[in-house]
């Protein structure tokens, strides 16, 4: 099981790198606001599944005029994709447990 941070900056890392306030960004837009990481929780987060092996710092970069040479870009990792798709397969298993008791709508 994943905590709730760790998930969500795995999704915002699936399909690019990033830095850390872009991880931010697009956790919230992702959850339409529901969910808005502290930069504590982040980085936090980040040094944790850094030490696990589920995303790496990278060096490369975007173009200059598009980057601030301080910020650090984070990648998931292969560890990090199969975790992700654990949880997910976890978040569906328990989506079908509360279906069957009448706690989720059914499907459509």
């Amino acid at each position: 099981m994943l905590p709730a941070a760790t998930f969500h900056i795995l999704l915002a890392l699936a399909v690019e790198d990033r830095h850390g306030y872009a991880i931010i960004q697009d956790v919230a837009l992702r959850t339409g606001g529901e969910l808005k990481l502290s930069a504590g929780t982040l980085y936090r987060s980040i040094q944790r599944m850094l030490e696990q092996g589920l995303i790496v710092e990278t060096r490369d970069r975007p173009a200059p005029e598009d980057d601030d040479e301080r910020r650090r870009y984070y990648r998931i990792t292969a560890l990090g994709t199969a975790a992700a798709k654990a949880e997910t397969r976890r978040l569906s298993q328990l989506v079908k447990m509360a279906r069957a008791q009448g706690f989720a709508p059914s499907k459509a």
